[in-house]
């Protein structure tokens, strides 16, 4: 008997705007702050070498991170670059950030991801078994990595970035000149056969990751994670299979040395509907300190089997 249709559409509807100069979107968001995540790609070790194209670059420095924590690389795949570039022209030429088109404006190819996939000729071979999902940015900055890294640091958009399950993606990127660079991941799972052993999860950051983002500006991201505030410490997350149920016990982060948990938000699908069942995360409401070693335990469930994570991350 196939499993029942599992795709993470629904809680993709988020954007994210980082401007040096100010930006904008349809709903009349703005923003005048970057995020310290575009600060670190090009000092990590093992990166990828940039090629100056943006959808190139933001798509390899997904799978840098993805390996970093021990899931599968993602294969490009060609059909859904063109699903991708076509939505990136479309907000480029309609000067939006938007997951949804609108029939009849300039450079239209499909109301809904799911559409825009089928208008590039992807498929879904079985209809009872798939996943699909997409990340949008508009940034200032035209680097792939930068802005890679920055939807990474957007919690929302993290959950489909490092989806265990996903196997194949597409990216394209259109700029405005003197303006901004819409950039737009679709990633997909034709199949939902593969991904992690069952009962376990990958974590973000990685164990022993160094220079991570002490912050990340809540309000660039849409929906907001952090209503309440803007600029907060930054997200730290457990991810398990899409067919996977997340269950949490405790998700803990402190100093090295104290005794005292940092005061958090915690992300789970039963408090926050953006956050999927198969994902948690937890998002410190202060910025974490420069230079600092963090220890994280997360005690919890993957569906019925017990997990019980702990491990360290050095901020930048």
């Amino acid at each position: 008997m196939g499993r029942p249709t599992r795709s993470i559409y629904p809680v993709l509807l988020a954007s994210l705007i980082l401007t040096a100069c100010g930006g904008g979107s349809d709903s009349g968001q703005s923003t005048t702050s970057s995020n310290a995540a575009a600060t670190i790609s090009a000092q990590e070790p093992n990166a990828p070498q940039a090629t100056g194209n943006t959808a190139t670059d933001g798509f390899n420095w997904f799978n840098f991170r993805r390996r970093q924590i021990g899931l599968e690389a993602v294969a490009r795949n060609a059909l859904i670059d063109v699903a991708a570039q076509g939505h990136s022209n479309y907000q480029k030429t309609n000067n939006i950030i938007t997951h949804d088109q609108i029939e009849g404006r300039r450079d239209f190819t499909g109301r809904t991801v799911g559409d825009r996939l089928a208008v590039a000729g992807y498929g879904f071979a079985s209809t009872n078994s798939y996943a699909y999902g997409e990340v949008i940015s508009a940034t200032s900055d035209a680097s792939g990595f930068n802005a890679a890294e920055d939807l990474i640091a957007a919690i929302y958009h993290r959950f489909v970035i490092l989806e265990p399950m996903f196997k194949e993606a597409g990216a394209g990127s259109a700029t405005v000149s003197a303006g901004l660079t819409y950039f737009t991941t679709n990633f997909a799972a034709n199949g939902l056969d593969r991904g992690l052993p069952r009962g376990s999860v990958v974590v973000y950051p990685a164990p022993s990751q160094s220079r991570v983002p002490r912050n990340f500006f809540s309000d660039n991201e849409s929906p907001d994670p952090v209503p309440n505030r803007n600029e907060v410490g930054y997200p730290i997350s457990v991810h398990a299979n899409i067919t996977a149920t997340v269950s949490v016990q405790s998700f803990t982060i402190r100093p090295r040395g104290s005794n005292a948990n940092l005061t958090v938000r915690l992300l789970t699908s039963g408090s926050d509907t953006q956050t999927p069942s198969s994902a948690a995360a937890i998002v410190p409401l202060d910025p974490l300190a420069a230079n600092i070693t963090y220890d994280v335990q997360f005690i919890g469930k993957v569906d019925n089997t017990d997990v019980n994570r702990s491990w360290s991350f050095t901020t930048q």
